[in-house]
């Protein structure tokens, strides 16, 4: 508000400063302009005597000629040994002293004058008398200064005036429109005044265009730290989640009491436990997936995970085939896709009858962009009923209660496909009838 109340005076000011410079110029003009009238009505009217004397009409061309004392309008004639001054004139010594040219005009003012200051219009006039003999005159007429400086006196009064009057109306339509454009902003502060209160979720508005790249940003900045809330809640469960795996191989293979391997798969499995520690722990303070990751091949991980549980669920005789192509990457964190593979296929294996099927499938994009990537998991196994689907892929549900677990599982695929802006999916596969897990990542935009 002060620099707009600033820019408009000064603006104001200016534009005062040269209307008013406008108009004294322009009233001198006038002035000139009508001072040139009066001398050439009195050079219209005047003529040469026999003894070259000027006789000038006595009707002036104002009143205030004829009118002795200061009329504010004097006129005279010099000539050699001549002097002629008209009523209002005489007795005043004005500066009619100049001798001009024939045909010069000299406009001068304001003068200082008995009268006060005055402004002067002289003209060099010559009449011919004779053959090749001529009689030079010099003709003044002059008004006092006062009129012109009150004109101007009045024209800046009612300037600086409405002048004023306007800038304060502007300045008051000013502050209006300052108010009105900022009460969106004003209203985003309240808003999120009730969310820091805990008496709304989100920033509801509606909001102008102009606000809404800024409220979305702050309502995706307020579910990202709930969701962060959250991961770090949820840290414990899912970190005892993943160790779940690592600890039954290890218990399968204390029982089998194979003590060649068993340092081996002691190793492999506690390498893998720390490795799931400190990703859960990375996880748990992350705030998304990254935007720019390398591409990871995900037939090598897969087959490390799926010969764990294949000795797990030994006893079952569950295997895993492999459907993968060649042109399918994760672009993602490592352990994002060891979570993936992890909880969908040991999933997959509890279930199962005999078979399960990990397939992948390449998602093109657009030129230059990355690939999206389609990853399934199919079974054997009873399948689940739609009506079930939702109630599962909540966090602490299990499809059966006899079924060992923690029934976090499918929530935690739920939370890092939606961290990368995908799909989950829970429906029946054609391919072995039972169970079909889906996850959908779209290419980049």
């Amino acid at each position: 508000m002060l620099v707009a109340g600033l820019g408009l005076v000064a603006f104001l000011g200016l534009t005062g400063y040269a209307l008013d410079q406008a108009f004294a110029d322009t009233a001198l003009a006038t002035q000139r302009e009508r001072l040139q009238t009066y001398l050439q009505a009195y050079i219209a009217r005047s003529e040469v005597t026999r003894n070259n004397r000027i006789l000038v009409d006595e009707e002036p061309p104002d009143p205030r000629f004829a009118q002795p004392g200061e009329s504010g309008l004097y006129a005279g004639v010099r000539g050699e040994d001549f002097a002629w001054d008209s009523p209002s004139a005489l007795g005043r010594g004005l500066p009619f002293d100049l001798r001009l040219a024939r045909g010069e005009v000299r406009f001068d003012g304001p003068l200082p004058s008995p009268v006060g200051p005055i402004y002067r219009l002289g003209m060099g006039v010559s009449w011919e008398v004779g053959p090749e003999q001529s009689v030079d005159f010099t003709f003044f007429v002059a008004e006092s200064a006062g009129n012109l400086e009150h004109q101007i006196r009045v024209f800046r009064r009612a300037l600086w005036v409405n002048l004023g009057g306007a800038g304060l109306l502007l300045l008051l339509l000013q502050i209006g429109m300052l108010r009105w454009s900022l009460h969106p902003l004003r209203r985003v502060i309240a808003d999120l005044g009730r969310v820091e209160r805990g008496l709304a979720e989100r920033l509801e508005g509606p909001y102008p265009r102009e606000l809404a790249v800024l409220t979305d940003n702050l309502n995706g900045f307020i579910e990202s730290e709930r969701e962060n809330l959250q991961r770090h809640r949820n840290t414990l469960g899912d970190l005892a989640h993943s160790l779940k795996t690592p600890l039954a191989v290890l218990r399968s293979r204390l029982e089998a009491g194979d003590d060649a391997r068993l340092r081996e798969e002691v190793a492999e499995q506690v390498a893998r436990m720390d490795q799931i520690v400190a990703y859960q722990l990375a996880r748990a303070a992350a705030r998304g997936h990254p935007r720019f990751a390398a591409p990871v091949d995900i037939e090598p991980h897969a087959e490390a995970l799926v010969r764990g549980l294949e000795k797990v669920y030994a006893g079952k005789g569950v295997y895993c085939e492999f459907d993968l192509d060649p042109q399918a990457r994760f672009h993602g964190e490592v352990g994002d896709l060891l979570e993936l593979l992890g909880n969908l296929v040991e999933n997959a294996f509890k279930w199962a009858r005999q078979r399960v099927l990990l397939s992948t499938r390449a998602l093109p994009g657009a030129v230059g962009r990355r690939p999206g990537l389609l990853l399934a998991v199919d079974d054997d196994g009873p399948g689940i009923p739609p009506e079930r689907v939702p109630e599962l892929l909540q966090r602490g549900v299990r499809g059966d209660e006899r079924v060992h677990g923690h029934g976090i599982g499918l929530s935690m695929v739920q939370d890092i496909v939606r961290s990368y802006q995908g799909e989950l999916a829970v429906g029946h596969s054609q391919e072995l009838g039972g169970a079909r897990f889906e996850v959908r990542i779209p290419p980049a935009g």
